[in-house]
């Protein structure tokens, strides 16, 4: 259940599937930006870019969040990229100093009892200076981001348990809270949840985890409308989440807050003379752009970032 099958959403419909693997830096797909899966060939090298029928058909087991890995993999990539994914009961307690803040109070989405917690049952009150409009607009931002559990907390990244949709803590996981107790219709409550997307943001260096991340954030918005209206979205509804979601969950390095390996060649790159004369051996890395959709525009990342 926690494993999302590639090959399910290309079904749905190959032009979703496209738009998850889009690089909207680079206007070509995520990278691999890991070694770990070089022993299936050229195609899987860090450098190449991740394309359907590499993880669909007889591939689409090859991607698997890190709770499905075996555990020589998980002490591997621990060693080698210092991956180490943090338990849902800590992104819980994080979140909520973030929410202690902006409401003024605790306890606002649930109460803590060491490493579990409780849903509040009664809707969300404001604060007088504040509407739950704001809330869904407020910008959250998870950084080296893996999975996305800080964001969507489908299951807990460390043990793969399944954590229902009340009892989910992430930062977008909240925000539809809140549109789901303030909207009436659906098409108000579509309204506002592609607010609370457009509003949460999240960079990962290793490709793989940014396709799992994805995933994760676009189930989580057809579970929640199967939880509340009682039917999946259509093909529309979810293209147009998929691509706020493939600007807002981005590969980027976190230190030069560039797209990895964009300045590297393919593999086995066949090389002329013209390469060499041109410069195209070694490029500068492209520089990582986001969307503001408040002001309909890109912009560098680095121009968000003091001293940047």
């Amino acid at each position: 259940m926690i494993d999302i099958l590639e090959q399910e959403i290309a079904d749905t419909s190959d032009e979703l599937f496209q738009i998850l693997l889009k690089d909207r830096t680079t206007k070509k797909n995520i990278c691999w930006a890991t070694d770990h899966y070089v022993s299936y060939g050229a195609p899987y090298f860090p450098q190449e870019p991740i394309t359907k029928d590499l993880v669909t058909g007889i591939n689409t087991k090859i991607v698997q969040p890190r709770a499905s890995k075996k555990m020589e993999e998980k002490a591997r990539r621990t060693k080698e990229k210092a991956e180490v994914f943090t338990p849902s009961w800590i992104c819980n307690k994080q979140n909520n100093l973030i929410d202690d803040a902006w409401f003024g109070r605790k306890n606002v989405f649930n109460t803590t009892c060491g490493e579990t917690w409780v849903s509040t049952k009664e809707k969300v009150e404001f604060p007088d200076d504040k509407t739950w409009k704001n809330y869904v607009d407020a910008k959250r931002l998870e950084i080296s981001c893996g999975e996305a559990p800080y964001i969507v907390s489908r299951y807990d990244t460390v043990t793969g348990k399944e954590i229902p949709i009340s009892e989910r803590i992430g930062l977008l996981d909240r925000k539809i809270r809140i549109v789901n107790e303030n909207t009436d219709t659906e098409e108000d409550w579509f309204k506002w949840i592609i607010r609370a997307y457009e509003s949460t943001y999240g960079y990962e260096y290793q490709g793989d985890n940014i396709l799992i991340a994805r995933e994760n954030l676009l189930y989580t918005f057809i579970e929640n409308m199967e939880n509340r209206f009682f039917h999946k979205p259509d093909n529309t509804q979810l293209k147009r989440i998929a691509r706020i979601i493939s600007w807002n969950i981005w590969q980027m390095d976190g230190i030069t807050m560039t797209a990895p390996y964009s300045g590297h060649p393919r593999a086995y790159t066949q090389l002329s003379i013209l390469d060499y004369a041109n410069n195209t051996i070694q490029k500068e890395p492209i520089p990582c752009r986001i969307f503001d959709w408040r002001s309909k525009c890109s912009l560098e990342f680095r121009s968000m970032v003091k001293g940047g």
